[in-house]
C-alpha cells in the first residue's frame, strides 16, 4: 500500500512539473510599486528556458532634493496555475545610489542589497502580462539607507511580451 501512495505522489508531481509555460522570451514594461523611495522601475524579463527567466528592473527617482537609482536582477522560477495564471519566486540582488539636500542637510550613499521574489501573473491572448509581486530586500551598506536594513516592496507590473 506504502508503494502505491508513493508511486501516486511522485506521477502527480512529475504531471505537475511538466505542464507547458506561457513564458515569453522578452517582456518589457513597468513594475509600479513603493521600491523603498526610489520611485516607479522599467522592468525587463528574459526567458531562458520554459520554467526560468531573469527580470532586471531599474527604479529611479528624480525631484528637487532626491536624486536616486536602484538596479535589481532575479532569477525566477515560473509555475502554471491554470491557463494565462503562473506564480513564481526568485532570488537575486542588487545595488542602488541617492543623493538628498534639502534645507542645508545633504547626504548620500550607495546600497549593495540581496532580494526575494514571490509573485503572481496573467498572461493575456493579447501580448500583455500583469504581475504582483512581494519583493523583500536586505541591505548591506554602512551609511544607514535604513536603519533596520530590510525593505518590503509590493509592486503591480505592467509589460509587454514579445
Amino acid at each position: 500500500m506504502k508503494k502505491v501512495i508513493l508511486t501516486s505522489f511522485l506521477l502527480l508531481g512529475l504531471a505537475m512539473t511538466t505542464q507547458a509555460q506561457d513564458i515569453s522570451k522578452n517582456a518589457l514594461g513597468l513594475r509600479l510599486g513603493d521600491n523603498d523611495g526610489f520611485g516607479g522601475e522599467i522592468s525587463y524579463q528574459r526567458g531562458l528556458s520554459d520554467n526560468n527567466r531573469l527580470e532586471f528592473d531599474l527604479g529611479w527617482r528624480n525631484s528637487n532634493d532626491v536624486d536616486a537609482f536602484k538596479l535589481a536582477g532575479l532569477y525566477q522560477w515560473v509555475w502554471n496555475i491554470d491557463g494565462g495564471f503562473n506564480w513564481y519566486a526568485g532570488v537575486g540582488g542588487g545595488v542602488g545610489s541617492w543623493s538628498y539636500d534639502k534645507n542645508g542637510f545633504s547626504d548620500s550613499g550607495t546600497i549593495l542589497f540581496a532580494a526575494g521574489d514571490l509573485g503572481i501573473e496573467y498572461n493575456f491572448d493579447v501580448p500583455i502580462q500583469l504581475s504582483l509581486d512581494f519583493r523583500p530586500e536586505l541591505y548591506f551598506n554602512s551609511d544607514d539607507f535604513r536603519e533596520d536594513s530590510f525593505g518590503p516592496d509590493i509592486a503591480l507590473g505592467i509589460r509587454y511580451r514579445f
